[in-house]
């Protein structure tokens, strides 16, 4: 890693003086990153974490090229490839991104970079950047809204027999990447992906009135072939680890696939427990024990009661919203917990921030109940707009929500709904493509982080208002 910007080149001087000038908003959040260095050595810090040696080897990215990379790739919404192109291919990206007039390197190289960032780091970094509005009074805090969305993992429609076949040859592919490495090769492992895919393919051309007679005996066939996999997998790994006579590389690469044979046997288990008490034994599963993604396991399934959408797989991610549009506080939940569990959290942060209660918090009805009114009125609160959820209506709450200042507020918490939808089309949050909890959440809050430098530098460049000249 670099630990030092490279010198610029007499190239990079001649393209400063042909006035060749960033966009508005990048220009803005290049200004606010080089004035804010505690970001720069955050990220500094996690690409020098595990390294005994830092400061030695061959130079790769420093820290504002991995940060400005970042930031860039989620306000253009583009994939490592089209990233690098693109600033290769721009002179103006190339200076947003420290890059200049030297190669910038290939895509998978901006994925090791942003592999070592932790979602700590983005926390750090959000908390950093909405201080530094409030240090330039651009964020009061008087005003909060907040909600929940979900955004999604990146798996196909899980359902038992496609799992059970995920399993199946997942756990064939990596014994046969295991067959090649090793010297005398594997014995004793059956190749049942035909098998099994048949099986699969059989259950889910299934007419309603057909599941009735065949389902249970074709799951049954699909149960025996996934445990003899599995069995036979575990058997080929126990053999391997006996010794066969290997180079060092080859041992290194033989134990990381005899690791992932265990890891995906663990989980094939897994389906094949839910699956035989589900469909054989009748038994309703909760959705805390089921698995529904062998890739993805860290995927919870969310009810939210949307009409268009009924499940949702991914996971619940909380909002919290300013009146400026800068987003204060998010977190990724655990399963599927209620919204009125995230009131007090909510307070306590904004009072960490700002220093004061809102005078405002606006919510929609999950985030209703007696005791978060009482205690949003006891934290300083003026204006409690949260609209009660079923039940009777007293006189007093009846005469509440039909005040002007209650439906006020309940247009300003609308607008959160119009924040969600930017984070999902403008800053891909809809979908996270990327493998592993952690990366999930590293993911969650990069996408954050660019909606709340996006917010600054709008306000940054926006037209002071002129008074209107008297007719």
């Amino acid at each position: 890693m670099r630990a030092t910007p490279p010198q610029r080149t007499f190239a990079d001087l001649e393209f400063r003086h042909q006035g060749i000038h960033l966009d508005p908003a990048l220009q803005a959040i290049s200004e606010l990153l080089d004035q804010h260095g505690e970001t720069i050595e955050l990220v500094r810090q996690d690409l020098q974490r595990g390294l005994k040696k830092p400061h030695t080897g061959r130079s790769g990215m420093d820290a504002p090229q991995v940060l400005r990379s970042l930031i860039l790739m989620r306000v253009k919404n583009w994939d490592y490839r089209e990233l690098r192109e693109r600033i290769a291919d721009g002179y103006t990206l190339r200076h947003f991104t420290r890059f200049h007039s030297r190669p910038v390197p290939q895509h998978d190289a901006f994925n090791r970079a942003f592999l070592r960032l932790t979602p700590q780091t983005l926390e750090l970094l959000n908390g950093a950047v909405v201080q530094a509005a409030v240090d330039l009074g651009i964020e009061d805090g008087k005003k909060l809204r907040v909600d929940t969305t979900v955004v999604e993992t990146n798996i196909h429609y899980p359902n038992d027999a496609s799992l059970l076949w995920d399993g199946v040859r997942v756990i064939t592919r990596l014994v046969g990447d295991l067959h090649e490495k090793l010297p005398h090769g594997v014995s004793g492992f059956t190749n049942r992906t035909r098998c099994a895919r048949r099986r699969m393919q059989e259950i889910q051309r299934l007419t309603p009135q057909q599941r009735q007679d065949q389902q249970v005996p074709k799951y049954r066939q699909l149960l025996r072939v996934t445990e003899q996999v599995v069995a036979n997998a575990r058997q080929v790994v126990q053999k391997t680890q006996g010794g066969q006579a290997v180079d060092l590389l080859d041992s290194l690469v033989i134990d990381q696939l005899c690791k992932q044979i265990q890891h995906f046997c663990q989980l094939a288990d897994r389906v094949v427990d839910q699956t035989r008490r589900r469909v054989l034994q009748g038994e309703q599963v909760p959705s805390q024990q089921k698995v529904y993604s062998l890739f993805e396991p860290h995927t919870d399934l969310i009810k939210r009661g949307k009409a268009h959408k009924p499940v949702e797989f991914g996971h619940k991610v909380f909002l919290a919203e300013s009146a400026q549009g800068l987003i204060t506080d998010y977190r990724v939940l655990d399963g599927n917990p209620s919204d009125e569990d995230q009131v007090p959290a909510s307070l306590e942060q904004h009072q960490q921030t700002f220093g004061h209660p809102p005078e405002l918090y606006g919510g929609d009805r999950g985030f209703y109940s007696k005791e978060n009114v009482k205690g949003c009125e006891q934290a300083g609160v003026t204006d409690v707009c949260i609209p009660q959820r079923g039940g009777t209506k007293t006189a007093e709450q009846k005469l509440h929500e039909k005040s002007p200042a209650f439906r006020k507020g309940q247009r300003f918490r609308a607008g959160i709904e119009g924040r969600i939808s930017v984070l999902f089309r403008g800053r891909g949050m809809k979908r996270c493509l990327a493998e592993g909890r952690q990366r999930f959440e590293v993911f969650v809050g990069a996408a954050v982080l660019t909606n709340n430098l996006l917010r600054i530098a709008a306000l940054l460049n926006k037209p002071s208002a002129r008074p209107r000249r008297a007719a």
